[in-house]
């Protein structure tokens, strides 16, 4: 295993946390998850999105950084590999989509202050799947304040987050997740792991799941 801090992304719905269990009880690694239903923001936004999407980002990325700070300081001699499911640029990729401009430039200054201070993956894990199939995702695993998320808010992110990665020749592991079952069908998994056994040069690898 070469890469010591690997970052699962993706769309609402994409399977990122489960992807990111696997990874980790597989290689016992550390795992960082995101605490999403500690934001008591999230169901105010889905309701009212213009009144609470500042405090909600706000709220994400304060909870994001308390996360990943602690790689900084800290050495697990018995967990060299660590697995999160997000990356900490995320944060400015929801509020690009989520703040009106001013907001957004603001929001930004803060998040540049901070990003500075924390270590970055060495590889990304990039979950891409259609929105009818996240869709499906959202609806399956029946989180109520999600259930009305419209298909052009999901589009949005979509772009943002492919943009993002082709603009900063992220090293990445592009994987079409079209139909992706990692924790049914052992070959889907099984094509992550030998992905992970190679090196890569920066930017996007595609791989397609069997």
């Amino acid at each position: 295993m070469n890469y010591h801090f690997i970052a699962v992304e993706g769309n609402i719905g994409a399977g990122k946390t489960t992807l990111a269990h696997l990874l980790a009880r597989h290689f016992n690694s550390r795992l960082i998850l995101e605490a999403f239903a500690e934001n008591p923001f999230l169901p105010k936004f889905y309701e009212n999105p213009k009144q609470y999407a500042f405090p909600l980002e706000l709220f994400f990325m304060a909870e994001r950084y308390k996360q990943l700070k602690e790689l900084v300081h800290t050495k697990d001699l018995f967990q060299r590999v660590t697995i999160s499911d997000y990356v900490f640029s995320k944060c400015l990729l929801f509020a690009k989509v989520n703040l009106p401009d001013e907001e957004f430039h603001l929001y930004q200054k803060l998040f540049d202050i901070i990003y500075q201070q924390l270590v970055q993956p060495d590889l990304l894990i990039y979950l891409h799947a259609p929105v009818s199939q996240l869709q499906k995702n959202i609806r399956k695993r029946n989180r109520f304040y999600e259930q009305s998320i419209p298909d052009d808010y999901l589009f949005r992110l979509q772009e943002t987050y492919t943009s993002y990665i082709r603009q900063h020749n992220i090293k990445t592991l592009f994987i079409d997740a079209s139909n992706a079952d990692f924790l049914g069908n052992e070959k889907h998994f099984q094509t992550i792991l030998d992905a992970l056994e190679k090196e890569y040069e920066p930017g996007q690898h595609y791989f397609t799941l069997p």
